[in-house]
């Protein structure tokens, strides 16, 4: 970790409906997240830790709080800086991998920087240097349907990183995949951590939360448990809830 704060909110709140009905997602909730650390969020269905990583990534509005990306709050932009800010800061992973159909593998790797004004031949390059990172340098002109679910996700994650984001935000990101395709996912998150890659992941699977340096638990919009881990000196893995 290079000391500087990738994210952090104060009292941030989500809520639906009004009076009687008013339900909670995400309950005044404070959290940092150092640069560099990976964070896993866990919880049952309907916590509200889908909703607080959307809060994180600028995808949905707060109902009170604020929140903080690359050292900038966003709950106060303008829809057009924020939309400029989470394309030039942020990488997205959903478990329905969100790929274009019609695009190649490739294709759908570079067109996020297409889409942030970098030149045809540098999207290129870079999106074939991703694809071979994570193995799928053989599957690049092939179309989604012609690839496996594991290696689909491999994909949206080599197009979370085309831009070269402080922050990887994955949701739920193996919840459609088998055992096998999950592996293959795990071991590329394995490889983010290891780059110092700030990653905040939304996940039931006790594997993704593994690799991560830090597990928060969620509850009723709120936080249930965080634990932090880390290695001392010689090597020693432990857990504490702060």
């Amino acid at each position: 970790m290079n000391g500087s704060t990738a994210l952090r909110t104060r009292r941030l709140s989500k809520w639906y409906g009004w009076d009687n009905t008013l339900v909670r997602a995400v309950d005044e909730v404070d959290l940092e997240v150092p640069s560099g650390q990976t964070l896993a969020i866990m919880g049952p269905s309907g916590c509200g830790k889908s909703t607080l990583l959307h809060l994180l990534g600028g995808l949905q509005r707060p109902s009170d709080g604020e929140v903080w990306l690359a050292g900038r709050r966003i709950d106060t932009l303008s829809e057009r800086a924020l939309s400029r800010l989470r394309r030039d800061t942020v990488g997205l992973v959903f478990q329905s991998f969100h790929l274009m159909d019609e695009l190649t593998a490739v294709e759908n790797v570079e067109m996020a920087a297409l889409l942030a004004g970098r030149s045809p031949g540098r999207a290129r390059r870079r999106a074939l240097h991703l694809l071979d990172q994570v193995g799928l340098a053989d599957r690049a002109t092939h179309l989604p349907s012609a690839l496996s679910g594991g290696q689909r996700q491999r994909v949206a994650i080599a197009r979370a990183m085309s831009n070269e984001p402080q922050v990887v935000l994955a949701d739920e990101p193996t919840g459609n995949l088998d055992s096998a395709a999950t592996l293959e996912v795990l071991r590329l998150f394995e490889e983010l951590r290891n780059t110092g890659q700030t990653l905040v992941v939304v996940t039931h699977d006790p594997r993704i939360a593994a690799v991560a340096d830090r597990v928060i638990s969620m509850r009723d919009g709120a936080f249930a448990d965080d634990s932090l881990l880390a290695e001392t000196a010689t090597g020693t893995v432990y857990g504490g809830v702060r």
